[in-house]
């Protein structure tokens, strides 16, 4: 069974042929830690969680790599010479706000003035929030194969990059001190996006800054290193006290971690449909004119927007959700994860609170399979093996492109076959065998494991008094008073709960709105 891609570089699916038989080497592009991520940064990130996740399926030894941006990023990205104001500013702005207000989470004792406090806030919060939705990104580097590496930590590695872009005629100190990489000098620049030197110009893109024209060889020449005393974060460097340029970062910091003994590439990178360009084609110019190389990532995979109930996501249509947002509305991280997951990469994914609901339902669905073939196998019983057959179905799906609602349709269909019954169906596959199976899908779906209902702190939920009330209701069943169960049942949906009966108990959760 060949895995197959579809890479941006060249329009088209490839089988995938890692360069060394040994690991997988993948860059993956990460929040900006000025902000808490939203649902449609998460959209991208488990993408790149579930590329990960299949490849070690099919027996692969992955290292991953997942930055966690906290300089260089201004209010306008696009522009090449990093115009407007600083992101980090913004977010001190806003943090300094909360904390007048008393509006910091509680425990939360931090100087907004610090930058590194401001970024080390939302980087706490990232992690919190991309652990609770199973990115194994996450996990220790030490322990693990994967790093989470800020820009801060590789000051030392964009400097050396800078100079040896100057030294091979890439790069340039303008006449205002702002080192530049000349596009000129990579004829392959424009390869990833389509973009041309002649469009960009023209001033496609909204890449054109006229007023520093004077400064620059070419108007789409980015910036690399820009002096700057006024700004929040700064370095000593050759050029000046300054900060380096957003797309350097990313080169850098996957050269160093990933590209040791490779010299400079890489297997794959992934990231948004928005990162395509400019970053991640000035990542290739940057990277591919330091080393001499044809290619920085030998596979490029770009994840499509998200959308909520049909519109643009927009802070102020009031539907720019955290996790924290989703959860305060009765979603749990692994209906969330889920929701995300099924709709395939390379395609827009509409979030909607029906369809978040649909996805707490099958997983749900696929925790009572599990609870029921784990009472199976413990008494050594053998079934159908309705799972165990599916199990290549679920992974040809995968290989084609990581078709994950083609393999999750698989499942589906296969744990549909069970009806969960007391006398399970006899066969010739033990029921343990059947668990593994299911066990085996979740290391790529990752839902089984993450917690399936809404935390009390995560919400105004008053889980003592809805406990008691199920412990009621469930005494008024046992004694078949049904007329109160049904009423015990109606107070909870008042409060906003919904409650579901199964062989394994009832189980509750909070109704999305």
């Amino acid at each position: 069974m060949t895995l197959e891609l579809y890479n941006t570089l060249t329009n088209r699916k490839q089988p995938f042929e890692p360069a060394s038989p040994d690991v997988v080497r993948i860059y993956s592009c990460g929040p900006t830690v000025y902000d808490y991520a939203h649902i449609g940064n998460f959209r991208s990130f488990l993408t790149a969680d579930v590329l990960r996740r299949t490849l070690e399926l099919f027996g692969y030894d992955v290292l991953q790599v997942m930055n966690m941006t906290d300089v260089g990023h201004m209010v306008d990205d696009e522009d090449p010479d990093g115009a407007g104001e600083d992101k980090m500013q913004v977010a001190a702005r806003r943090l300094l706000e909360a904390k007048k207000s008393g509006k910091l989470p509680p425990g939360s004792d931090l100087d907004p003035s610090d930058p590194y406090a401001v970024a080390g806030f939302y980087a706490g919060a990232f992690l919190r929030d991309a652990s609770a939705l199973g990115l194994e990104v996450v996990r220790d580097a030490d322990a693990g194969r994967v790093e989470m590496p800020r820009p801060t930590q590789y000051i030392p590695q964009m400097i050396a990059l800078i100079e040896k872009l100057i030294e091979r005629g890439h790069a340039y100190v303008a006449a205002d001190g702002v080192v530049y990489f000349d596009v000129k000098s990579y004829p392959p620049y424009g390869k990833l996006s389509g973009n041309t030197l002649e469009g960009l110009r023209a001033g496609e893109g909204g890449r054109v800054d006229a007023a520093n024209q004077s400064q620059k060889r070419h108007p789409a020449d980015f910036m690399l290193w820009k002096p700057d005393p006024r700004h929040a974060m700064k370095w000593p460097s050759p050029w000046g006290d300054g900060y380096p340029g957003w797309h350097l970062e990313c080169s850098a910091m996957a050269m160093d971690l990933l590209a040791r003994e490779t010299n400079g590439v890489i297997d794959i990178h992934t990231g948004g449909q928005d990162n395509i360009f400019p970053h991640h084609e000035c990542e290739i110019a940057q990277t591919c004119a330091a080393t001499g190389e044809p290619y920085f990532a030998r596979y490029w995979i770009h994840t499509r927007f998200l959308r909520v109930e049909g519109e643009k996501m927009s802070k102020s249509k009031g539907n720019f959700y955290s996790l924290a947002d989703m959860r305060k509305r009765g979603v749990s991280p692994a209906a969330l994860r889920l929701e995300l997951i099924r709709t395939h990469y390379r395609s827009h994914a509409n979030f909607t609170f029906q369809g978040v609901r649909d996805s707490q339902r099958q997983v749900d669905r696929w925790l009572r399979l599990r609870a029921w073939l784990e009472e199976q196998a413990s008494r050594g019983a053998s079934g159908p093996g309705h799972l165990s057959r599916a199990l290549a179905k679920f992974r040809d799906a995968l290989a084609a492109d990581l078709n994950i609602s083609g393999a999750l349709g698989v499942l589906s269909e296969a744990a549909a076959s069970y009806a969960l019954q007391a006398d399970a169906p006899a066969g010739d596959v033990a029921y343990a065998d059947e668990l593994a199976a299911l066990a085996s899908m979740d290391t790529v779906i990752g839902v089984l494991d993450l917690q399936h209902e809404v935390v009390a702190e995560d919400t105004d939920v008053d889980v003592a008094a809805i406990e008691a009330k199920l412990a009621e209701r469930k005494a008024a069943r046992a004694g078949k008073d049904w007329a109160a169960a049904d009423r015990i049942r109606d107070e909870l949906l008042a409060m906003g709960i919904e409650i579901k009966d199964s062989p394994d108990g009832t189980t509750w959760s909070r109704i999305v709105q």
